[in-house]
């Protein structure tokens, strides 16, 4: 394995979002309707939609866990019965800077041996399907949210950090603003739900035809639209099996981890077979924080109905997938079939830091890239990442 002697580009970098991210800058008409907080038994709660909101247990971020506690956990090495003692002792956000500035976050990027790193919400990525019952309000709330993060982080930070804008396509009118917003603040990737979109006119397809002047914008643009992990609403396969359907950040029930479910591997899905990428083929999506495990699933069954319908298909949808996905798998995923199955160019590092879940030290991501070579550990470490910072202008 190579020594790391250059700066490496980390594709899953988050903040936390200050308590007033959702509402320094919400229509006063939506406020109520939005999200905003209350005190509740002497406890600050966070309201959305007029109910207490339990996406991240501890919304304020005030104490908040060390980087990578619970590396050994999702690496399977141990077996924890009680999640909030596995998060260990709480620290003052006060205390890591980095976390909520920006140029803090740089001098970190630095000590971390990293030039550059796309940024992501922590709570935000939740906030879409809690707020899928009143779609005024929630595109108000991401506006909203656009703007304090443009404020705050900037979308494209010294070069270095390239925050994602989040784009709900609930709405049309407002996708398409709120992307104008994002490219008129020289933003390089948007951050979009991976999931059905909900409508007035009810659940659809990201590929419908009706979105199209969405997604011709962003082929022009050349623009990267990462699909991050979060709260997917895909609580209905939940209701079906009796469980809970609420969404809680690390409450952990058996059988919701085992259910054959991948709402990444059908957002996918949908792009390809309903033809997204032929109408529109500048686009690059990357799939961030869902990991690789759905990938060989995907290309097995896209494989098989191209062979059993190739006339649904304009061109073999496996080699779709390779052109226009990039995958951040997690760290303890099987990277070497993710490089057989979509190429090495493809690949992306991403650390997730500072989540518990994540790695406290982004670089040792390398020392999973056991039977990589020097020069497949650069692409992967950085060139793949970086290559989606600058639009693309590629035509496949």
């Amino acid at each position: 394995m190579a020594d790391i002697d250059f700066k490496a580009f980390d594709c899953d970098h988050h903040y936390y979002e200050a308590e007033d991210a959702f509402t320094r800058h919400i229509d006063p008409r939506m406020a109520e309707r939005a999200i905003n907080w209350a005190t509740i038994d002497g406890r600050k709660r966070l309201m959305v939609g007029g109910k207490v909101n339990r996406f991240i247990p501890n919304p304020t971020f005030d104490p908040i866990a060390q980087p990578g506690c619970l590396d050994a956990y999702f690496r399977g090495r141990v077996s924890v019965s009680n999640m909030r003692e596995a998060f260990g002792e709480l620290e003052p956000i006060a205390d890591y800077p980095a976390y909520r500035n920006r140029d803090a976050k740089i001098q970190l990027l630095e000590e971390q041996g990293l030039e550059g790193c796309f940024l992501f919400p922590t709570l935000g990525v939740g906030m879409e399907s809690a707020l899928e019952h009143d779609l005024e309000a929630l595109q108000a709330a991401f506006s909203a949210f656009n703007r304090w993060m443009a404020e705050d982080w900037g979308f494209s930070y010294k070069d270095r950090i390239f925050a994602a804008p989040y784009i709900t396509l609930t709405d049309l009118r407002h996708a398409l603003d709120e992307l104008e917003f994002a490219l008129d603040k020289n933003a390089r990737l948007i951050n979009m739900r991976a999931s059905a979109v909900t409508t007035p006119d009810g659940k659809k397809s990201p590929a419908d035809k009706s979105f199209d002047p969405f997604w011709e914008r962003v082929n022009d643009a050349g623009i990267t639209v990462a699909f991050h992990s979060g709260d997917p609403a895909y609580d209905f396969l939940f209701a079906h099996w009796g469980l809970s359907t609420e969404f809680e950040a690390f409450k952990y029930d058996p059988l919701k981890r085992l259910l054959s479910y991948s709402n990444i591997a059908d957002t996918v899905a949908a792009l390809i077979s309903g033809g997204s990428f032929d109408k529109f083929p500048n686009i690059r999506v990357c799939t961030i924080e869902s990991g690789s495990d759905w990938v060989n699933g995907l290309i097995q069954r896209l494989a098989k109905a191209y062979k059993q319908a190739s006339h649904a298909f304009t061109q073999d949808p496996v080699e779709t997938l390779r052109k226009h996905i990039w995958v951040a798998p997690y760290y303890e995923d099987d990277l070497l079939e993710l490089r057989d199955l979509i190429g090495i160019d493809h690949i992306l590092f991403g650390s997730d830091f500072p989540h518990a879940e994540g790695l406290a030290r982004p670089m040792d991501f390398v020392h999973d890239l056991k039977g990589f070579t020097d020069e497949e550990i650069l692409k992967v470490m950085r060139e793949n990442g970086k290559g989606l910072v600058s639009p693309s202008t590629r035509h496949p």
